[in-house]
């Protein structure tokens, strides 16, 4: 089997199953994060690994940002379990080339992050590297079984809902790389990065939708599957389709795409669709909500509703404002193949 074309969500799948549960205590695998049981509550346990040249770029990715994104990427699996994230533990692959001083910077950047979402941090693991850096954070969290969110509960004509918008992070990336190839050619160039913060910002200091947790519990709103939008927005829809056994419909003119992405998009000649749909690292939610509910939430501000779950049978596509189907397929390791 290539792995290069191999998609990801087979991959895993085939991992999987050949895996069963063995202890009471383990409710859930396999999802956003392991799900533990205790007590009257359930405990979310998942890992984030980032290595450098496949994850980040220290070239233009400063090393405080880098241990506030990794963080986010943990925090937000424990997120999109409707869970409120706890604890991390840091675990680092450190090269010869990184002094002390790279280190303290990085940690400088993990104090910020548990001070943003009210993290302890338990524990380290500094290891030495022979390919760079590699960051692994394990992330801990904690919410009612009662409130507990899963990929595995969608059902047929179930509102699909998204938070924030999709595709900045791409395009944030790409300015950076632009920017990069400029610099190796002529090291006495100084990149160009006014005007585009708020992409920039998307890419490398994103920010887990704690916010979202506390919305569903103000208004009572319990979706009935999510996930975080990490890898891309078509493979994390399938994710859920996959998990639920169902299909979708979303629809292209609601697919939340931010101006300023829009702008970006223009300026580079990258279609915004494509940013939206398969860009990955936005870390918004992804989520499904009865349609029963629709009344109650269709004023609400906090997200969008994009389309609605199907049966199984019907496949997952994307509606174009014309009529025309197109199917969403997950991303290989570098490209889409399914």
């Amino acid at each position: 089997m290539d792995i290069i074309k191999t998609s990801k969500i087979a991959l895993i799948e085939s991992i999987n199953s050949k895996f069963d549960l063995k202890q009471s205590s383990s409710l859930q695998a396999f999802d956003n994060a392991a799900v533990i049981a205790a007590d009257a509550k359930t405990k979310q346990v998942c890992t984030e690994i980032f290595l450098e040249g496949i994850h980040f770029n220290l070239v233009y990715t400063p090393l405080k940002h880098l241990a506030h994104k990794a963080v986010t990427a943990a925090v937000s699996k424990i997120v999109a379990m409707n869970g409120s994230p706890q604890q991390i533990l840091v675990s680092l692959g450190i090269s010869s080339k990184f002094k002390t001083e790279d280190v303290e910077l990085f940690y400088e950047g993990i104090k910020s992050a548990c001070s943003v979402y009210g993290l302890d941090l338990l524990g380290n693991s500094l290891v030495p590297s022979l390919t760079g850096l590699t960051v692994a954070i394990t992330c801990i969290g904690e919410t009612g079984e009662k409130n507990l969110c899963c990929r595995n509960g969608a059902k047929i004509n179930d509102l699909i809902c998204i938070s924030g918008s999709v595709g900045a992070a791409c395009m944030g990336l790409q300015i950076l790389e632009r920017e990069r190839y400029v610099f190796e050619k002529n090291p006495d160039v100084q990149p160009k990065l006014d005007g585009y913060d708020y992409v920039l910002q998307k890419q490398l200091y994103p920010v887990a939708r704690i916010d979202m947790i506390k919305m569903f519990e103000q208004t009572g709103i319990k979706p009935t599957s999510m996930t975080d939008i990490s890898e891309c927005l078509a493979s994390d829809l399938l994710h859920i389709c996959k998990q639920s056994n169902t299909g979708a419909r979303i629809y292209l003119e609601k697919i939340p795409i931010a101006s300023e992405t829009f702008a970006v998009c223009d300026e580079m000649n990258f279609d915004a669709v494509t940013a939206a749909l398969n860009g990955g690292d936005d870390f918004e939610l992804l989520f499904t909500i009865p349609v029963t509910e629709y009344e109650r939430i269709k004023n609400l501000a906090d997200f969008e509703i994009i389309g609605y779950i199907t049966d199984v049978s019907l496949g997952a596509y994307l509606i174009t404002p014309e009529g025309a189907e197109i199917k969403i397929t997950a991303q290989g390791w570098t490209s889409s193949d399914e």
